[in-house]
């Protein structure tokens, strides 16, 4: 089969390899997959140079979340057989920018139906990520007001369309018109481009000076320092990731004065600590996207040949919409 490989780390467009290896085969608890579907995440680039909090052995092939049909299963694997249309995380070193990968059959889930193979893809990771964020960190509520920094990224629209789903009001903030635009379709109510405009004005505006009761904050650094000056009484800030590349130190202090909540999130501890609630999220995701509340949106369909250049242009953030390898 074809794979694209990582065998020394670096920016993606550099590192990434095409080459010809051999169909891997699953272990006691994991199946193999024709891949249908992957989706680029920024965490694939981390991985690409290294800095992600999981490292796995070079030589590698990324593709952390993937949609495939089941082609074999392990021995210990019960309830998914060979055929089955499936999404999930993948088991590295066998990622999904290949013809086959490998996932873990404890995070293996049926695809949706009402989804396609591209949108499946994407429903994993940054779905999952902004339902535990939002419902399970944060108790977001109907009718209060949600603030989403990077809202056309991978997890940033995956919580604009669950924040519009549990009834709040959302407000988007992209780097971009184009982008803007993309944030408009997924449902935002207010979308903000932070190059045209001061988004802690804006918010403090539209909510007549209360500020934003939850924050989703996967960029870090200046982004989070700039959103406790918008935070509302008793708001809650979520820690997504550092797509800034800044890790930012909060002040506790004005934690303190201010009495909002700074909540981490590293949505990859709960398929060791709580598996059962993910099995939960799904289910409700699936839901959800049976009754169009939530779906997706791709921005590219790439063949394998793209791959690299994909990912690459995740990396330097000129991306919209979810990047997606189809075969």
């Amino acid at each position: 089969m074809k794979a694209w490989r990582v065998h020394e780390l670096g920016e993606p467009g550099t590192v990434l390899r095409l080459e010809e290896v051999e169909v891997p085969e699953p272990g006691p608890s994991q199946v193999v997959v024709r891949v249908r579907g992957a989706a680029a995440n920024f965490p694939d680039v981390l991985m690409c140079r290294g800095l992600y909090q999981v490292r796995p052995p070079l030589p590698f092939t990324p593709g952390v979340e993937l949609c495939g049909e089941v082609v074999a299963v392990g021995a210990e694997v019960a309830g998914i057989a060979a055929g089955d249309r499936v999404l999930g995380g993948a088991a590295l070193p066998h990622g999904g920018f290949a013809e086959f990968a490998v996932l873990e059959a404890a995070q293996t889930f049926p695809a949706p139906p009402s989804l396609d193979d591209a949108e499946a893809a994407s429903l994993f990771i940054g779905y999952q990520t902004g339902w535990f964020g939002l419902h399970r960190r944060a108790g977001l509520t109907a009718g209060e007001t949600l603030l989403v920094h990077a809202a056309a990224g991978g997890v940033g629209s995956a919580a604009i369309q669950l924040g519009k789903a549990a009834g709040a009001r959302v407000i988007g903030v992209v780097g971009g018109a184009d982008k803007a635009s993309y944030a408009e379709d997924l449902g935002a109510d207010v979308v903000i481009d932070r190059h045209q405009l001061d988004f802690v004005d804006v918010v403090k505006d539209v909510t007549g000076g209360r500020g934003a009761d939850v924050i989703y904050d996967p960029v870090g650094g200046e982004v989070y320092q700039r959103s406790t000056k918008c935070v509302a009484f008793e708001g809650r800030i979520v820690v997504v990731g550092f797509a800034g590349g800044e890790i930012q130190a909060p002040a506790l202090n004005h934690a303190l004065v201010k009495n909002y909540s700074i909540l981490g999130l590293h949505w990859g501890l709960y398929n060791t600590q709580d598996p059962g609630a993910v099995a939960e999220c799904h289910r409700a995701l699936t839901a959800l996207a049976a009754d169009g509340a939530i779906r997706p949106l791709v921005g590219a369909r790439l063949g394998l040949a793209e791959v690299a250049d994909a990912v690459q242009r995740l990396a330097d953030g000129k991306t919209v919409g979810r990047v997606v390898y189809t075969p």
